[in-house]
């Protein structure tokens, strides 16, 4: 007899409320194992490529960026 058969087997045996909690474990169980890995942060992403930025650079690229956006309050 396989688990699956013995934890079938043992399941039927058990009354309806008791089968209830047997079922809302299991899917507590499986939530655990499916549960989606966390995103690693940008800093993590380029720790090892020896990426570099100051304030300065960030700023300069925005302005560069952001150039000729039109705008509408001139």
């Amino acid at each position: 007899m396989s688990l699956e058969q013995a934890i079938l087997e043992a399941v039927r045996a058990l009354p309806p409320e008791k089968q209830r909690e047997i079922y809302d474990h299991a899917a507590r169980l499986r939530a655990e194992v499916t549960k989606k890995p966390p995103f690693k942060s940008i800093e993590g992403l380029w720790a090892g490529l020896g990426v570099s930025l100051s304030a300065e650079e960030i700023d300069e690229v925005q302005r560069e960026m952001w150039r000729n956006f039109p705008r509408d309050d001139f």
